[in-house]
């Protein structure tokens, strides 16, 4: 694997709606810009991109744990960004398989679906990380999202891959929906 960029992002969020946000709510993501090996080229076998997800995952999760305790994590989601000389198919390689695993191995956890999306793009290509509840991804109070790009990435050969995580909903949720202390297990039903 040859990476190229690395970016980590915090946001935090102190006021919302005019109203103070206590404690504040963190979300960060932790980006890598890799180069593609089969850009240009049909290949049957995606191994080497399942196998490059896992570290990926390893990773950006230990990047994330820079700035955030694993106890504090609430929330996560993943996305890739692929150059035009690549497929769609490779991102899904890089994030499906094992690369959740991988994830919830260094951050402890998370029976929910990891949510994710996928596009092709070309440089300064922005995507949206789709973020759900850890533990159930029916919490509606957790229902957000956190938006990731690097102005020259992905080159036609690369990939960009983003893993996102938050320590709490949006601030003051209300919308009707499980809550989060009701939720139990994947399916977020008791």
């Amino acid at each position: 694997m040859e990476i190229r960029r690395l970016l980590t992002i915090e946001e935090e969020v102190q006021v919302e709606g005019g109203r103070p946000v206590s404690p504040p709510l963190k979300k960060v993501a932790a980006v890598a810009v890799i180069t593609n090996p089969f850009a240009g080229r049909y290949v049957e076998d995606l191994k080497e991109l399942i196998d490059t997800g896992e570290e990926l995952g390893t990773m950006l999760a230990r990047r994330i744990l820079r700035v955030v305790d694993a106890g504090e994590i609430e929330s996560f989601g993943k996305a890739c960004i692929v150059g035009e000389a690549g497929e769609i198919e490779h991102a899904a390689a890089l994030i499906h398989p094992v690369y959740g695993r991988a994830v919830r191995r260094v951050i402890g956890g998370g029976a929910a679906i990891i949510p994710s999306t996928k596009k092709m793009g070309s440089p300064g290509t922005r995507t949206d990380i789709p973020l759900h509840y850890k533990e159930a991804a029916t919490v509606s109070s957790h229902y957000d999202a956190m938006e990731v790009g690097l102005p020259d990435s992905p080159k036609a050969d690369e990939i960009l891959v983003a893993l996102a995580v938050t320590t709490g909903g949006r601030p003051h949720a209300r919308i009707p929906g499980l809550k989060k202390q009701e939720a139990r297990g994947e399916d977020g039903l008791r």
